[in-house]
């Protein structure tokens, strides 16, 4: 039976929930229901604008990565639905770093709140701001995408 890997850390009430919604084959049905919309960010450079959007309201003193984009690469069931690098390179005397943010083409399909949660936390942990900061700066509560 498949576990909801991506759900450990919330409250077990939540997590029993949503495992039981998921084996009745319920989860899917709910999810599509409650948001039947896509969204219009479809090109990297569309991306680059939301996320760009979203640190400037919420986290105002973040640095804003040098790329943020799409990837195919980024495989949801292998564990890895974005991933935030910070590239080095050496410019004449001075070492010049750069962040990246690399989101899963899966998140093109899904609705906006779905790629809100992801792109606020790699845009988190560019800043290198805890987790609970998260929650309190942006206003946004991952756990009502079940509710």
């Amino acid at each position: 039976m498949p576990t909801l890997k991506y759900l450990p850390q919330y409250p077990p009430a939540l997590v029993l929930q949503a495992q039981t919604l998921f084996d009745s084959g319920e989860l899917g049905p709910l999810l599509r229901d409650k948001y039947p919309d896509r969204h219009d960010v479809q090109t990297d450079k569309a991306l680059y604008q939301f996320v760009s959007e979203l640190k400037q309201r919420y986290l105002k003193h973040a640095p804003l990565p040098a790329k943020v984009l799409y990837d195919n690469q980024q495989h949801p069931l292998k564990g890895t639905l974005g991933t935030n690098t910070a590239i080095s390179r050496v410019q004449g005397g001075r070492l010049k770093s750069k962040n990246e943010i690399r989101i899963a083409s899966l998140f093109r399909e899904l609705p906006l709140p779905f790629l809100q949660m992801i792109a606020v936390h790699e845009l988190v942990r560019t800043s290198n701001l805890i987790c609970g900061e998260m929650c309190k700066l942006t206003k946004m509560d991952t756990i009502s995408l079940l509710q």
